[in-house]
């Protein structure tokens, strides 16, 4: 009996997750090693199993899970190392699962959020922040930049976000 495609993703995707969650939690980085392996294994598991169209599938998730990450890391909400976390991510679960999983992995990211700022007291500055970003957006109003803070204990392990996210759109919508 053939192995479904979705079985070979979630082999793939849940490996990833413990390595990802381990380093970005215990460092706050995405080893690009990790995230090109991914990228790559998830373009020969689609092509494989479907072929040019599994390929092209493949390539357009990876364009289609880049763009709204790229945004948010513009506006200095997310790292470069999540973009192409899940860029590669798009790329294994192919463009049909990614809006899903993206509005999985964002909800898990604002749980994570605020779970994030009542741990370390910072619930007033983190919300006046959230509110210059809203204002910025609106015309005539320069959009605020956010450094990275000096302490990166202070910063959200987004890959975690990510990595469960997949795993969950992977297993519930089964793309």
């Amino acid at each position: 009996m053939p192995v479904p495609i979705f079985i070979m993703k979630l082999l793939l995707l849940l490996p990833l997750a413990v390595i990802v969650i381990y380093y970005d939690v215990r460092f706050r980085r995405i080893p690009n090693l990790v995230v090109v392996a991914a990228l790559v294994a998830g373009l020969c598991i689609n092509t494989s199993f479907l072929g040019f169209p599994g390929a092209m599938a493949s390539i357009k998730g990876l364009g289609l899970a880049f763009l709204p990450m790229f945004l948010m890391h513009i506006f200095g909400a997310l790292g470069a190392g999540d973009v192409k976390l899940f860029a590669a991510v798009g790329a294994v679960i192919g463009v049909a699962l990614v809006p899903m999983t993206f509005v999985v992995v964002v909800m898990l990211g604002a749980a994570l959020a605020v779970y994030s700022m009542l741990r370390s007291g910072t619930v007033f500055s983190t919300l006046h922040g959230v509110l210059r970003i809203f204002v910025g957006i609106l015309p005539g109003w320069e959009m605020p930049r956010f450094a990275m803070p000096p302490d990166r204990s202070h910063t959200i392990p987004y890959g975690v976000a990510i990595m469960v996210g997949s795993v969950i759109s992977t297993i519930v919508f089964r793309a």
